[in-house]
């Protein structure tokens, strides 16, 4: 038998702190999402993504901006001052942490309808979350956007795909 003392053996110990340590990450996130959306959008902006990591000395909290015009240097230096004031002053992160301000690059990720309506007609990369006829990948023109979903056209074929089957999309190089 395995004994860690009185509160349990270590392994489960550790498992189950990894697990809270998950969950707290999550809802940071949504915490620092909730904060720094509105302000986004009153500067102009969008969030593509949000990204934290505690895993280092030092947190890590980056962000993805974007907008219909670009994102230029600085842009990301100006969402950078007043993120870091909002944060300041809201205090949601309680280590010391980096804040890093990006434009989503070459490879983008798209995450809502508005995102594919603003591709269509470039190259995308699917990622099903459940394989469809052995095949999870596709990569191809984005054809259309609706309600429900995109058209890809893939090895010269149609493919529907709906937004609930798509487990990650990004702009392909």
């Amino acid at each position: 038998m395995l004994f860690g003392g009185p509160w349990g053996p270590i392994f489960i110990w550790r498992a189950g702190l990894r697990v809270l340590h998950e969950a707290v990450t999550v809802i940071l996130r949504e915490r620092l999402s909730a904060l720094i959306e509105p302000l986004l959008g009153r500067l102009g902006f969008e969030l593509v993504e949000l990204e934290y990591s505690s895993a280092h000395a030092r947190a890590l909290l980056r962000l993805y901006i974007d907008r219909e015009a670009g994102v230029g240097l600085e842009d990301c230096e100006r969402v950078s001052r007043e993120v870091a004031s909002l944060l300041d002053v809201e205090d949601p992160i309680a280590c010391a942490y980096t804040l890093e301000v990006s434009s989503p690059g070459f490879d983008r990720l798209l995450r809502t309808q508005a995102h594919f309506g603003r591709f269509v007609g470039s190259r995308v990369f699917v990622e099903l979350r459940e394989p469809r006829a052995g095949r999870r990948r596709y990569t191809g023109k984005l054809l259309t956007v609706d309600d429900t979903g995109i058209a890809l056209e893939v090895d010269r074929e149609r493919v529907a795909v709906a937004f609930a089957e798509i487990g990650k999309a990004r702009l392909a190089s």
